[in-house]
C-alpha cells in the first residue's frame, strides 16, 4: 500500500515541487491550499493527487482536515507544513492585523494542524517536516513578523520532536534561503538579485526542486534517526559572516 503525504501550500512554488517529488517516489499525495483555482491547476500536474481546499489560518480548519484524512485514508505517513504568507514592512508600520495575518498562517495554523494530525501519524510512526525560512536564522529589514514567525517555527519543530519522539514520530525543519520561485522573481529587482548572488557562497538562488529534495529526505525512512533538526538549504547563505563581496573577488 502506498504511503500518504499531506502537503500544505501545495498550489505553487516549493509546495508544488514537493508534491511532485513525493508522487514520483510512489506516495499518494494530498495537496492542500486555500487558493482553489491554483490548486485545481496544480493537482493536474501531480499524478494521482487529491486536492483539499482549506485555509489553515482558520481555527476550525485543523480538525476538519484531520477528519477528512481519517475518513478517507485512516492514517497519515508524512505531514509537510509548507503553507505560509509574508508581509513586509518596517517595525513601526506593522499593525496588529498584519502581525496576526502572518502568525495565524505561519505559526498558529502549522501548530494546530500538526496537533490535530498526531493521532493519524501515531499509527504509522510518521514524520513531520515544517518549512521555516532563512529569515528565521538571519534577521533582515522589513521582516519583523515574517522572520519572527519563522524563528518560532524552528523552536516549534524542536518541541514537537522532543514530545512526539516517544511515539516514533520524527519532526524536522527546513529553512530555505532565496529560491527562484515565480513570486520571488516577480518582486526582486535586479539589484536585489545581484546582492543575493554576492552574499550567497554558491552565487545563485536555489531551485524549488532542490528544496523539495531536502524535504523529502528528512521525511523519508533514509532519515530514520534524524529528528529535531533545522536544515538550512540556502547555498551557504546562513554560514557567511560579514561576507564582503570585495573580499571574495
Amino acid at each position: 500500500m502506498s504511503k500518504i503525504a499531506l502537503i500544505t501550500g501545495a498550489a505553487r512554488g516549493i509546495g508544488l515541487a514537493t508534491a511532485k517529488k513525493f508522487a514520483a517516489q510512489g506516495y499518494r499525495v494530498l495537496m492542500l491550499d486555500r487558493d482553489d483555482t491554483e490548486l485545481e491547476k496544480a493537482q493536474k500536474e501531480v499524478s494521482g493527487a487529491t486536492a483539499l481546499h482549506f485555509d489553515i489560518s482558520s481555527t476550525s480548519a485543523a480538525h476538519e482536515i484531520a477528519e477528512t484524512v481519517e475518513k478517507s485514508h485512516g492514517s497519515l505517513d508524512t505531514l509537510i507544513n509548507n503553507a505560509g504568507v509574508a508581509e513586509f514592512g518596517r517595525i513601526e508600520t506593522c499593525d496588529p492585523d498584519s502581525w496576526r495575518r502572518v502568525m495565524e498562517t505561519n505559526l498558529d495554523g502549522m501548530f494546530f494542524l500538526s496537533q490535530a494530525l498526531v493521532p493519524s501519524l501515531k499509527k504509522t510512526k510518521g514524520s513531520i517536516v515544517n518549512i521555516a525560512s532563512i529569515s528565521g536564522l538571519r534577521a533582515s529589514t522589513l521582516r519583523v513578523a515574517y522572520g519572527t514567525s519563522k524563528a518560532a517555527v524552528m523552536q516549534l519543530s524542536k518541541q514537537q520532536a522532543v514530545e512526539l519522539g516517544e511515539f516514533g514520530i520524527r519532526v524536522n525543519c527546513v529553512a530555505p534561503g532565496p529560491v527562484r520561485t515565480k513570486l520571488a522573481m516577480a518582486v526582486h529587482t535586479q539589484d536585489i538579485i545581484d546582492a543575493y548572488h554576492d552574499a550567497i557562497p554558491l552565487n545563485r538562488y536555489g531551485l524549488e526542486e532542490e528544496i523539495a529534495n531536502a524535504i523529502y529526505f528528512l521525511a523519508c525512512d533514509q532519515a530514520s534517526y534524524i529528528t529535531g533538526q533545522v536544515l538550512a538549504v540556502d547555498g551557504g547563505f546562513e554560514a557567511t559572516g560579514v561576507g564582503l563581496p570585495a573580499l571574495r573577488s
